[in-house]
């Protein structure tokens, strides 16, 4: 029963450590998904098969508010269902009924908090005199890997299995607006080993940016700028195979990390959310509606936090 609302919001500190968010935060991402909730209620209440009359049957255990709560608690701990059940007062069958219905909703929002950067408008970064070759404007685009469960059959197992991690991991592709750090656009997730230019191809995000919007990326995204409608990315320059880097490299690349370091503390912020962090439990479902959902929620802390 303690982690209910009315119990936890009494405590502003506990409630930030749990679930990542200011009371306000989650007051106003309520307010967001409500209307979303309300909606798959009915719908769910007006099924066909069903045999009761709306406002028959047991009412939920815990309100919207609360199922919402739990949920994101669930992202930002990743308890096992049997705690997080015992700390709310539910079953550990009834916590999973909640995070099935609840986690779209989140989802969605997710999405509903991702906008692209507006090469119209007036406010630019001061770039680096060594960076006047790369966009003026752009997204940066990073990945990271989340460990999962070793699959059951070998042939699956090895689609997962990551040689740099050592370990079988699912990836995850971001980018984030390079003013704010605010994420927008989340790929779907992959089998671990796969190179991250070729998920960068197949999530098609550089054809969706915005004129004028061009792509950041590390080494592992050498070849962007040809990816690019426009040609409109950079990378760092590799070192010379058998010779020592150029004087003039290192403080491009000095100049560079500058500018990208943003994706990777966006990243640690989306990682201490511990249901992409720790080990999936969940046998690879669900993965890229998590990654979503939380990054809609590390957006509404940004956003919440910047200057206006």
């Amino acid at each position: 029963m303690m982690l209910r609302y009315t119990y936890l919001s009494k405590y502003p500190k506990v409630f930030q450590a749990m679930t990542g968010l200011r009371v306000a935060e989650f007051n106003q991402l309520v307010e967001d998904v409500l209307p979303s909730y309300e909606q798959a209620e009915l719908k769910r209440l007006s099924r066909a098969k069903r045999q009761r009359a709306i406002g028959g049957g047991h009412r939920f255990e815990l309100d919207a508010r609360d199922q919402i709560l739990l949920t994101v608690i669930w992202l930002r701990k990743y308890p096992t269902q049997a705690v997080l059940g015992y700390l709310l007062g539910v079953s550990e069958p009834t916590v999973l009924r909640y995070i099935v219905r609840v986690l779209p909703m989140l989802e969605a929002s997710g999405r509903d908090t991702m906008r692209l950067p507006d090469p119209g408008r007036k406010r630019r970064r001061q770039l680096d005199e060594l960076l006047q070759d790369t966009p003026e404007l752009a997204v940066i685009i990073d990945t990271f890997e989340q460990r999962v469960q070793r699959p059951r059959h070998r042939t699956e197992a090895d689609q997962y299995y990551s040689g740099k991690k050592k370990q079988h991991t699912l990836k995850s592709q971001v980018a984030v607006n390079e003013l704010t750090g605010e994420f927008v656009d989340i790929a779907d997730s992959i089998f671990g080993p796969t190179a991250d230019l070729t998920v960068l191809k197949q999530s098609d995000l550089l054809s969706r940016l915005p004129p004028g919007v061009g792509g950041l990326g590390d080494l592992a995204y050498v070849g962007i700028d040809q990816l690019h409608p426009q040609g409109l990315g950079a990378t760092p320059p590799r070192k010379p195979r058998g010779k020592p880097r150029p004087a003039e490299d290192v403080a491009y690349n000095t100049a560079f990390a500058r500018r990208r370091v943003l994706v990777e503390n966006s990243i640690l912020r989306l990682r201490r959310y511990e249901a992409l962090s720790q080990t999936d439990r969940h046998h690879r479902r669900h993965h890229t509606a998590r990654v979503v959902a939380v990054a809609g929620l590390v957006n509404r802390q940004i956003r919440h936090r910047l200057p206006c």
